[in-house]
């Protein structure tokens, strides 16, 4: 990818969104402001899966043409399964580029949720078979993507490719969950999706955690869960060494990530 200056004109495309007030947001304002300054291929990039305690952390990235009907992209949490399903799929079929990464709650643990996540969205946008000319991205700014790249608070809800791109990352992390309920019915990936939802956290209390849990967040590696307590919350953020697996401490070789399209 050629590395490309930030246009200082166009350091925020158009003025923030007070979201609390506005009842009907405009989802392609941005990336149109962006094609009349002569950026004509806009990614959006983001994930899913952040706060669950088991499962793979996804990102997306997406480039969707001018055109493309905006009618049901919004961001995937404000959508129904089956909703999210059709959006997803008009979304395969006329998008210009999507790159679809995952990160192993082996990498998570390593290396902690949020470096993982910063590093699992620039390999999202890296991954794109068509380079963007600029990058949308929600929430926190993932830095080393040599083209022009704005974070947005709640990105995907105001930006057409982030909502687009936070939908293909919700439903191929779904996905992946219902695959792992088959393994593993007794923690009800099927509908909890790996979040800590309290038949889950039964689910842990009684039987340990599997495989495919994030034993680096709180109470999960723990014989006996507290109920009341948050255990989305990591319990640190920096490299620990799990299980025996031999996790990589700071400074060594990067993560490397499962990338994946389906």
């Amino acid at each position: 990818m050629r590395r490309s200056q930030h246009p200082e004109p166009l350091a925020s495309p158009v003025p923030p969104v007070d979201d609390s007030t506005a009842q009907v947001v405009d989802l392609g304002r941005y990336e149109r402001r962006l094609r009349e300054a002569g950026f004509s291929k806009v990614a959006g990039a983001d994930e899913a899966g952040r706060g669950a305690l088991a499962g793979p952390l996804v990102a997306a990235a997406v480039i969707l043409p001018g055109a493309f009907d905006l009618e049901g992209i919004r961001d995937s949490k404000l959508l129904s399964s089956g909703q999210r399903e059709r959006a997803y799929a008009r979304i395969r079929a006329g998008a210009i580029s999507i790159a679809v990464c995952r990160a192993t709650p082996q990498r998570i643990d390593g290396y902690g949720l949020h470096r993982s996540n910063l590093a699992l969205l620039r390999r999202a946008v890296r991954t794109l078979d068509v380079e963007p000319d600029y990058v949308l991205v929600d929430g926190f700014p993932p830095g080393r993507i040599p083209v022009p790249c704005l974070s947005i608070k709640k990105g995907d809800l105001v930006t057409a490719s982030v909502a687009a791109a936070s939908i293909v990352a919700k439903v191929v992390r779904d996905r992946s969950m219902r695959r792992y309920h088959r393994r593993w019915p007794e923690y009800g990936f099927d509908h909890n999706k790996g979040y800590g939802t309290p038949d889950h956290l039964r689910a842990l209390d009684r039987w340990g955690p599997t495989p495919i849990h994030r034993l680096s967040f709180r109470g999960v590696g723990q014989v006996s869960l507290d109920l009341d307590t948050d255990p989305s919350v990591p319990q640190a953020e920096q490299p620990i060494h799990v299980g025996g697996a031999g996790a990589t401490p700071e400074g060594g070789t990067p993560p490397t990530w499962d990338d994946e399209i389906s």
